[in-house]
């Protein structure tokens, strides 16, 4: 009984930037993007779904200066860089039909999210709910082994498409990693999965070419042996793809986005919301506070979950999680971040700590292909806070990059 606790594989997959659902994820950040430009307080809960030839715009958006936004321009944006950009696929930038419906922010909502002048860090959260942050010391980004070289994978292929490297990659893709691991660690790759969209050419070339690829990605790691199986394209031919292929919607990819099913998930998307909503901003002040923990020397793994009431401004709980792997007590730990006095977990606050709205060297599209975490792009990636950790709690210095 003690070998299968000890020693299982666990997989996470990465889905590309033309996956109609990744597709949605984007253009509904890069409007978020704009409104956020043009006004700093937007409140955007933005939707969109695709299909072929046909992208649709729904939600609800208080933006000050929305007369300067135009979505329907900044949606042809969004999948001519993709890469959808030829009428044989069925979905092209210049080609489909364009549908908007969004309307303004729920006024029963917006008396709850905004606070007086003077009374900002008092923001209420924008919905009920809990969130999630997790860390781990089992990768170089605290991030889970399955779900890093996943996106490690998935951000190489969608490079060397990009450059057309190999010509014949059309934008959907997929990659999926397991990883078995010993006593907690990661020991070896057990298998890779790719599935990428191609022209029509000879599925041996497709699968000889992806092979390469991920042992040039996934090599390096010492995870690869001759024992790794590799399934490239497993049904046969993938030509049909993107919108033609499958229907879209922002917001279908949750575990994607966060620790590919590794922990727990509080069930909220994020792509097309403004940090006002705390199903973005809370998990991703979680996973901030969760990886300073672990990058502090406080636990090998972290998990943090904190819930909401709408309306309300302090959170109604903070729970610590660190799975037998802390080096001091984790009561401790929970009392540091009940304070608020490192981690702050009130909307406001969690908006000014991490720059949400300033944006300053990322923007939110960035975050929609290939995780939102495990990034260094990203504020909630940073380790600023360890140190101040470990002066709390009267600890060892180790302090871990």
């Amino acid at each position: 009984m003690s070998k299968l606790k000890n020693n299982h594989v666990f997989t996470s997959e990465s889905v590309g930037e033309g996956h109609p659902d990744k597709i949605c994820d984007q253009i509904s950040d890069a409007i978020l993007d704009a409104c956020l430009t043009v006004d700093s307080a937007s409140r955007v809960a933005c939707e969109t779904a695709c299909s072929t030839n046909l992208v649709l715009n729904i939600g609800e958006i208080t933006c000050r200066q929305w007369d300067a936004v135009d979505p329907e321009a900044i949606a042809r944006q969004v999948v001519r860089e993709i890469g959808y950009d030829r009428e044989e696929l069925l979905f092209s930038h210049n080609t489909f039909e364009y549908q908007c419906h969004i309307h303004p922010q729920s006024c029963d909502i917006s008396q709850g999210v905004c606070a007086d002048e003077g009374l900002f860090k008092e923001q209420g959260a924008g919905d009920q709910g809990m969130m999630f942050g997790y860390a781990t010391r089992a990768t170089p980004s605290l991030m889970p082994a399955p779900i890093y070289y996943s996106h490690e994978l998935l951000r190489h292929l969608q490079r060397i498409r990009r450059e057309g490297q190999i010509g014949y990659l059309r934008p959907d893709a997929k990659t999926q990693v397991s990883v078995q691991h010993v006593d907690g660690q990661p020991r070896r790759i057990t298998s890779v999965v790719i599935s990428h969209q191609t022209d029509n050419v000879p599925l041996s070339k497709v699968r000889r070419d992806m092979i390469r690829e991920a042992r040039e990605v996934l090599g390096p790691t010492g995870l690869i042996d001759n024992d790794t199986d590799f399934y490239v394209n497993p049904t046969g031919q993938f030509i049909i793809g993107g919108p033609h292929g499958d229907a879209g919607l922002t917001g279908r990819k949750i575990i994607v986005d966060t620790y590919g099913g590794v922990g727990c998930h509080g069930g909220g998307a994020f792509s097309g919301k403004d940090p006002s909503k705390v199903d973005r901003s809370a998990a991703y002040y979680a996973r901030y506070a969760a990886k300073n923990i672990v990058a502090a020397g406080l636990a090998d793994k972290c998990e943090i979950q904190v819930a909401y009431a709408i309306g309300v401004a302090k959170p109604l709980s903070i729970n610590v999680a660190t799975f037998n792997t802390e080096t001091l007590n984790a009561a401790d730990i929970a009392d540091v971040l009940e304070t608020g006095d490192i981690f702050d977990f009130r909307p406001a606050a969690i908006i000014e700590d991490l720059g949400l709205t300033k944006r300053e060297g990322w923007n939110y599209r960035q975050t929609a292909v290939a995780g939102h975490f495990g990034r260094d792009a990203f504020p909630w990636e940073q380790t600023d806070k360890a140190e101040a950790l470990q002066n709390a709690l009267n600890v060892e210095k180790r302090f871990v990059a």
